[in-house]
């Protein structure tokens, strides 16, 4: 006997079916309120990741930490009066070298004004006031002349004609000195400024250089310092801790059409925790294989961002794999609307772990890592504690940020305690983040590079210029005196004209020729 469906089963399926697509509904709003919310904050609000929280009465979270307190000693007060300059307000004060040259002008009065008003006496000089600018003058070039006496012998001519040697130069019968050679170098990739640009500022001074020349120039030159740059690598690769990270340049097509993707790899290392050297490497694409390539011998600490990459070299037994807690607390900044309490004392974790960190690199090595198990371990081990929780209570939306947040944190998880237990270790990747910048805002001027040679070329010169810059060198002078000096040093000793190097040797040159 066939039963059919009353009107009561019908009315329950249809609640059924509502109450689904209520849900359903339910959480497409809220999704799409949450990505609103990022939206708007993206075109708005500010772009700092800094959360501020309100702790109230509770204090800082390293107050108690042990400081060690030198031992009192009796201090005499004195007591002077001292009167205080008075700032004038609205000038601007600026810095320069006391050996500037200085060029006088003397501005007099007329002759019929150096006569006094009242009595027609003659005035009578009784000082100068002097005001001093700073000024500049056009670029100035000039002409370099290798004068070569020629020799020959009068009873055996035979023998030819002798002449002293020519310096050594890096490009073969070039017209082009290496202080220019060096300063078109600094000009594109630590100024930015594209070739064409530094064409148009050349005509300026009557000096007329077609850009294809200084491209030749520029491939030339990164050719010849590629030596250099592969002793860098080594450097790089053999000291224990490096951090890496990468970035996408456009990268000119051979025919005709779009330019194609291509990235600049970063490796910081040489040494400690904020290493000296910036490594660039230019490759072609984003493929593993050329990360995995570089770094197939290296054995240490590594630190990075989530990239799948990253996280295949962390199942090497040589490698110490230490994620960025700074990319772990973007993704929480992100959240919006969702949760917020739960938000909040996630950043607060991190935000803690951070202060620790600052105070930590402000001591030794040894209380770096009574800090980070004593003070850092708990606070971590607590953030691991409370995601799990929270992920484990379920009714989260899969495709929502504070979903995917959770999830990004807790695949990191296992990762975060290696950087516990070596002194050089970070808890972020700032110091790769903060190397590649200079790389961002040059391709933003000069827009793509011209060829595989030419990205060759600029990861040559990145790697040496902003290795000058973060170790305070003058990279003019130090491109300048490596150019003159590359082809006749010794290949045994090249990590001699390695920056780090060549500043030691030049502070030590100064402190022998001074008084």
């Amino acid at each position: 006997m066939l039963t059919h469906p009353t009107t009561t089963d019908k009315l329950q399926d249809l609640v059924r079916q509502q109450a689904q697509l209520i849900e359903q509904q339910s959480n497409q709003i809220a999704l799409l309120q949450e990505q609103l919310s990022w939206l708007k904050k993206q075109l708005f609000g500010a772009k700092s990741e800094r959360i501020v929280a309100d702790l109230g009465q509770q204090s800082l979270p390293f107050a108690e930490i042990d400081v060690v307190t030198p031992p009192a000693e009796t201090v005499e007060q004195v007591s002077y009066e001292r009167r205080k300059a008075v700032k004038k307000k609205g000038t601007d004060t600026i810095a320069y070298p006391d050996d500037l040259p200085i060029e006088r002008k003397l501005l007099d009065l007329p002759d019929e004004q150096k006569v006094c008003s009242s009595t027609g006496e003659p005035l009578v000089p009784i000082g100068e006031e002097v005001t001093r600018k700073l000024a500049r003058k056009a670029e100035q070039f000039f002409i370099i002349e290798y004068v070569r006496p020629k020799y020959a012998s009068r009873k055996a001519p035979d023998q030819g004609v002798v002449t002293a040697a020519l310096p050594d130069t890096i490009i073969d019968r070039c017209p082009a000195d290496e202080s220019l050679l060096a300063s078109v170098v600094i000009a594109k990739y630590c100024d930015h400024l594209p070739l064409y640009r530094q064409v148009q500022m050349l005509r300026r001074s009557d000096i007329q250089i077609s850009r294809q020349t200084l491209s030749k120039w520029v491939l030339s030159l990164g050719a010849g310092l590629e030596p250099l740059y592969e002793a860098m690598k080594a450097r790089v690769l053999q000291s224990g801790v490096i951090f890496v990270d990468e970035s996408p340049v456009s990268l000119q097509s051979e025919k005709k059409g779009p330019c194609k993707k291509a990235y600049m790899w970063i490796y910081a290392g040489g040494g400690g925790g904020d290493p000296p050297y910036r490594f660039f490497e230019f490759c072609t694409s984003r493929s593993h294989t050329h990360v995995e390539q570089t770094l197939k011998d290296y054995q240490g600490v590594l630190h990075s961002d989530k990239y799948a990459a990253y996280e295949k070299l962390a199942k090497r037994d040589t490698i110490q794999w230490c994620p960025c807690m700074a990319h772990v607390r973007r993704k929480f900044v992100e959240v919006e609307g969702a949760e917020p309490e739960l938000r909040r004392r996630i950043l607060q974790k991190i935000r803690y772990l951070f202060l620790f960190e600052r105070v930590a690199w402000a001591r030794s090595p040894e209380e770096r890592l009574r800090i980070r198990k004593e003070k850092e371990k708990p606070i971590l081990d607590s953030l691991t504690t409370l995601i799990k929780e929270r992920i484990h209570q379920g009714g989260l939306l899969p495709k929502a940020k504070l979903t995917q947040a959770l999830h990004y944190y807790l695949g990191l998880a296992p990762y975060f305690d290696n950087y516990l237990t070596n002194a050089d270790a970070r808890l972020d990747n700032n110091v790769a983040e903060r190397a590649i910048r200079p790389l961002t805002i040059g391709r933003k001027n000069w827009l793509f590079i011209g060829s595989e040679n030419g990205g060759q070329a600029a990861a040559i010169f990145m790697s040496l210029i902003q290795t000058c810059r973060h170790l305070n060198i003058n990279p003019q002078e130090y491109l300048e005196d490596v150019l003159r000096r590359i082809m006749s040093h010794p290949a045994k000793r090249i990590d001699d004209l390695l920056p780090d190097r060549w500043l030691v040797d030049r502070q030590e040159n100064a402190a022998e020729l001074s008084p």
